[in-house]
C-alpha cells in the first residue's frame, strides 16, 4: 500500500485524536481571542494551507461575525512592508512552517503588537516558534507528497478555535460528530476504484463549490493537477457563471461539491444547466435528487451539517485523484516536479 493511500485511510482517527489533544490550546486562545477583541483576521498561508484559509473565511464570518483577509505574503517580504496589522489576529496555516514568506508576516504582524497564532504539524518550525500560540496538528509525517490528512487536520483546526471561540452547543456537538462522518465518507468513497478509468484519458476539467465549500473546489483540484498532471481549475459556482461557463461542451469535466444547506438551491439550478450541455457531472453530495443529476456520484453522510462537510467532501475528491493517478501508471507518493516542503520568500 502506498503512503497516500495509507495517509486517506488514517484520517478520521487523526481527527478524532486532535480534537481531544488540542482542545485545552484552542480553549485557551479563544479566551485570549477574547481579551484582545481583534477587528479582523488576517490569515497567510500557501498551496494547500491557503484552501485552509478559504475555509476560515466563511466559518469566522458567519459564525462569529469577524471578517477574514487572506495575506499577501510577497507584500512582507518582495516589498518589505506591512499592513497595519495592530487590531488582527494573524494566523499561520503550513504542514511544515517553513515557508519564509509566511513566517515573515507573523514577524511584522507580532512587532506591531497583533495576536498571533499559527496551525502546523511541526511545533519546532520557525512558524510555529514566530507566533504567539501554536495549534500542533499532530498528524504524524506525512511521508507522502500529496497533502491528505494536513489539510483535513488544518481544517479541523480551524473548526476547533471556531467552536472554542463563539461557545455554541450546536457547533460544538456537530465537531464531536465528525470522525464518525469522515468514516462513513470513506465507506461511501470505495466505489470509486470501479469507475475512476473512465476518466484516464481526460485532458481539462473544472470543480466548482460555493460557500463553505469555496475551498473544496480548490483543494480538490490541486489534488488532480498534482497527481494526475491535468489542466483544471477550481471556481466558485457564482464565478463560473460570469463567463467561464462558455468553457462547457458535451462531455466536458465537472466536478461539482453541493451538499444539503444554503447553496442547495443555487447549486441544482447549476447541475441542470450542466445537463442541459451534457456535461460530465461528478458530484459530491448528500441530496439524492442532486446526486440523481450526476454522471458519477459520490455520497456524503446524510445528517451531516453544511458547515463541516469540507472536511468529508474533499476525501471523494482525494480518493478519485488517488485513483485515476493509479490508472495513469503515475507515482503516489512523489509527483513529478515538486517536493513535500516549498519555501517561498
Amino acid at each position: 500500500m502506498s503512503h497516500l493511500e495509507s495517509e486517506i485511510a488514517e484520517q478520521p482517527k487523526i481527527v478524532e485524536q486532535l480534537l481531544i489533544r488540542e482542545s485545552s490550546t484552542t480553549s485557551n486562545l479563544a479566551q485570549r481571542i477574547r481579551e484582545f477583541d481583534p477587528t479582523f483576521i488576517y490569515i497567510a498561508a500557501r498551496g494547500t494551507s491557503d484552501n485552509a484559509a478559504r475555509y476560515a473565511q466563511y466559518i469566522f464570518n458567519i459564525h462569529a461575525n469577524l471578517p477574514v483577509a487572506l495575506a499577501t505574503p510577497s507584500v512582507h517580504t518582495l516589498y518589505q512592508t506591512s499592513p497595519n496589522l495592530k487590531r488582527a489576529l494573524v494566523l499561520g496555516i503550513s504542514q511544515s512552517g517553513k515557508s519564509e514568506d509566511v513566517v515573515q508576516v507573523l514577524k511584522d504582524a507580532r512587532a506591531q503588537g497583533a495576536l498571533t497564532a499559527a496551525i502546523t504539524n511541526a511545533p519546532d518550525s520557525p512558524l510555529a516558534q514566530a507566533a504567539e500560540f501554536h495549534i500542533d496538528l499532530q498528524t504524524g509525517p506525512e511521508l507522502s507528497v500529496a497533502a491528505t490528512k494536513t489539510y483535513t487536520a488544518q481544517l479541523t483546526a480551524v473548526a476547533m478555535l471556531l467552536t472554542a471561540l463563539v461557545n455554541q452547543p450546536s457547533l460544538t456537538n456537530d465537531l464531536i460528530r465528525l470522525p464518525e462522518w469522515m468514516a462513513q465518507t470513506l465507506d461511501f468513497s470505495q466505489g470509486i476504484a470501479d469507475w475512476a478509468a473512465r476518466y484516464r484519458y481526460m485532458e481539462r476539467f473544472v470543480t466548482i463549490g460555493r460557500g463553505y465549500n469555496y475551498c473544496t473546489a480548490f483543494e480538490i483540484s490541486l489534488k488532480i493537477k498534482e497527481l494526475c498532471y491535468i489542466i483544471g481549475d477550481g471556481y466558485s459556482e457564482a464565478d463560473f457563471r460570469h463567463g467561464p461557463f462558455a468553457l462547457v461542451d458535451p462531455g466536458f469535466p465537472v466536478f461539482v461539491i453541493a451538499p444539503q444547506g444554503k447553496t442547495e438551491a443555487v447549486m441544482l439550478d447549476f447541475l441542470a444547466k450542466l445537463a442541459e450541455r451534457n456535461a460530465e457531472t461528478l458530484v459530491i453530495s448528500n441530496i439524492d435528487t442532486v446526486l440523481g443529476l450526476a454522471r458519477k456520484p459520490m455520497r456524503l453522510p446524510s445528517t451531516m451539517p453544511e458547515w463541516l462537510t469540507p472536511i468529508a467532501a474533499v476525501l471523494p475528491g482525494q480518493t478519485f485523484a488517488m485513483r485515476l493517478a493509479l490508472e495513469k501508471g503515475h507515482s503516489l507518493d512523489n509527483p513529478r516536479n515538486i517536493s513535500k516542503v516549498t519555501v517561498t520568500r
